[in-house]
């Protein structure tokens, strides 16, 4: 059985997006936290896409490595990017492409399916598509690497729940900037 992963930049107060979307209070990763996201995306076989981290994916990566200010690990990302099978869930997005295959069906079906096959670890993106999975119980551990920074609303990492998950604490380590990072695998 596969392993599902849910990890993401977060604010203290929650948020992977404020208002109206905004990512800009993360700022550019540290080298360490870059390397530490690389690292991670490397141990993948297979990521999943929500439409609209797709679309901000694949308007970057496909072609991050060409750019002349590209940091090596960012080439490496870009063509681990490419490399790596992706799923989109999505029933407005038309086609995909670099090494991408379209769900428009029932998303928690075809994630416990691809769950219950063999094979490297999953990560999974998107707060709606995570929020589902999370809902579904779906998610073995949870990677947050959390800013100093408060936003005050905008799109929750966390989706609310009919139950209680418990988690075990596997890693917590602090990158340059204040931002710490805590990995937790559910407990079943």
């Amino acid at each position: 059985m596969r392993k599902l992963i849910f990890g993401m930049n977060v604010t203290l107060d929650g948020y992977i997006a404020a208002p109206g979307g905004d990512i800009a209070w993360g700022g550019p990763p540290s080298e360490e936290l870059f390397q530490w996201w690389l690292d991670g995306e490397r141990a993948n076989g297979l990521s999943l896409y929500g439409r609209k981290l797709w679309e901000t994916m694949s308007s970057y990566w496909p072609t991050g490595d060409q750019r002349p200010d590209a940091t090596r690990a960012e080439v490496e990302f870009a063509r681990n990017w490419r490399d790596t099978p992706k799923v989109v869930f999505s029933t407005t997005v038309g086609e995909v492409d670099w090494n991408t295959r379209l769900v428009t069906g029932d998303a928690v079906a075809e994630i416990t399916r691809l769950k219950a096959e063999d094979g490297a670890p999953m990560s999974i993106g998107g707060a709606r598509l995570a929020g589902a999975a999370m809902r579904a119980g779906l998610i073995d551990e949870y990677a947050l690497a959390t800013y100093p920074v408060l936003v005050g609303g905008g799109t929750p990492f966390f989706t609310a729940l009919d139950s209680w998950v418990n988690l075990t604490l596997v890693e917590t380590r602090t990158f340059p900037g204040g931002v710490v990072l805590t990995r937790y695998e559910t407990r079943r």
